[in-house]
């Protein structure tokens, strides 16, 4: 038998709390059971229904452990809170401070360049060891100052993945500071939800992209406790773009520190590919932001960027950055050299063919009736609305064609909503999207999947404004919203 992932719905969650990656009301039909995936089969038991607004799904292994952090906190050691606002700076200077006191505090030796290089040529490509003991060196505080000025912040971490970071980081800031309330969007990577839930924090999930049912539930919370919201700038199955100045008013308006993942962002939007918060003008209300490596940069690893004094404290309590083996040179400078490319004019015309190939392929996919999603980033969603057929044309456009198209089926969409998702570059060209289109509507032809139906939302995700898909690039702006993101896509493919 092959290996399983087991996903447990279990009574003891919060009823409002979300579950993996993008799963929605519609995904999950049951409350109590075990979905069991060998292969594409499911089995479930035992089945009861649950309204939609009850939805909740935890990714467990069946020996589940967490890995925990004490803290021996006397309350007067506490930041004294006197306004609407906790001392966040204050809280991690002082954690800080105890570490040092007892010896456990650790800080990077510097490494000559030579012997790293003798290092490298020595071992190979393995990094040797974790960051706090002898796997750092001078590309490991380069790169981390490289995205700390790519973001407009203090300082950086980099971690073997963007999971690990967002892993890591949210479970040790509900670990760590005291009363912690976490604020998740309701479409957040599996990664957030893991750290969140692990923390064991107080937590409240606001719809998708919804500022206001955000602020009704911040509201609610006592404002002298530390609050973190949570959420993606782009969301990797819809496309959609969440309305990043409003989430991060909201959030400062009540004391809460934002947490935004960039990760299907970065390398992509803004002038020098720091992701929406550059593209919408909102770094400096980005507390902390989390992005990837890989994906635009085209190599591994994740990182944080925030203030100074929480990315050491990240640093010397993060179980998962602590932990492990650090990421190897190679990694590191080339890593470095993709960052740097799409900062620079090259990156910004990248961009722009990006921009224009996706504008091309959305057009033609439309004219050959196929039904493509409509979102307003660089992912394009195909609607299939059948695992097996779904699956199955993915599989007829790699065998007969020779065109690698992933299909996202349930439990990463919802059952119906399954779907191919496609991610134009900038080094596609035309004959390439046209033979793709050709290709994709025979294979929808010989499956006799419908065609001419358009799916996509009726109305702008910012500002609910009635929408047609056509609008987005007329020259008029469609909202009135100056942060509105379907105003700032037009303005990207004008």
């Amino acid at each position: 038998m092959n290996p399983q992932q087991v996903f447990v719905l279990t009574k003891d969650e919060d009823p409002d709390d979300v579950g993996l990656g993008s799963v929605g009301v519609e995904q999950i039909e049951t409350q109590i059971g075990i979905y069991s995936l060998p292969a594409s089969s499911l089995s479930l038991s035992p089945p009861t229904p649950l309204p939609s607004s009850e939805v909740t799904v935890r990714m467990t292994s069946q020996a589940q452990q967490e890995d925990t952090i004490v803290m021996e906190e006397d309350p007067e050691d506490l930041p004294k809170v006197t306004s609407s606002n906790f001392d966040y700076e204050r809280f991690y200077a002082r954690e800080l401070d105890k570490k040092k006191q007892d010896h456990s505090y650790r800080t990077f030796r510097k490494v000559m360049r030579n012997a790293s290089r003798e290092a490298l040529e020595k071992h190979g490509a393995g990094a040797g060891g974790t960051r706090n003991i002898s796997g750092n060196s001078p590309l490991h505080e380069e790169l981390e100052r490289e995205v700390a000025k790519l973001h407009q912040k203090e300082a950086g971490l980099v971690f073997s993945s963007c999971y690990v970071a967002n892993d890591t980081t949210l479970f040790t800031l509900g670990k760590t500071l005291p009363g912690m309330h976490f604020f998740s969007d309701a479409g957040n990577h599996a990664s957030m939800i893991q750290g969140i839930r692990n923390s064991g924090a107080k937590k409240h999930i606001f719809r998708h992209n919804d500022p206001d049912h955000l602020e009704s539930l911040l509201k609610e919370v006592d404002p002298n406790v530390p609050k973190v919201v949570a959420f993606e700038t782009v969301h990797s199955m819809d496309g959609s773009i969440c309305p990043t100045n409003e989430l991060c008013d909201v959030a400062h308006k009540y004391g809460a520190l934002t947490f935004v993942d960039e990760v299907h962002a970065v390398g992509l939007y803004g002038e020098h590919g720091a992701g929406v918060g550059e593209q919408d003008g909102c770094l400096h209300k980005m507390d902390i932001i989390s992005g990837t490596l890989g994906k635009s940069y085209g190599n591994m690893g994740g990182y944080i960027v925030g203030s100074a004094n929480f990315v050491d404290m990240i640093r010397s309590y993060g179980s998962g950055f602590i932990f492990t083996t650090s990421l190897p040179p190679t990694i590191l400078s080339g890593a470095l050299a993709a960052i740097r490319i799409l900062a620079s004019d090259e990156g910004r015309e990248l961009r722009a063919r990006q921009q224009k190939n996706v504008r091309y392929i959305r057009e033609k996919l439309i004219a050959a009736g196929i039904p493509a999603m409509h979102s307003p980033s660089h992912i394009i969603p195909i609607h299939v609305g059948d695992a097996a057929k779904c699956t199955e044309a993915s599989n007829l456009l790699i065998n007969n064609y020779g065109i690698y198209v992933q299909s996202i089926n349930y439990p990463t969409v919802a059952r119906g909503s399954e779907r191919l998702r496609l991610a134009p570059t900038a080094h596609h060209g035309q004959d390439m999207m046209d033979y793709f289109v050709e290709s994709t509507a025979s294979v929808w032809r010989s499956l006799g999947l419908p065609m001419h139906s358009q799916v996509h939302p009726k109305a702008c995700e910012s500002c609910r404004r009635d929408l047609s898909l056509e609008q987005l690039y007329q020259p008029e702006p469609i909202c009135s919203r100056s942060n509105c993101t379907y105003q700032n896509m037009q303005a990207a493919l004008a």
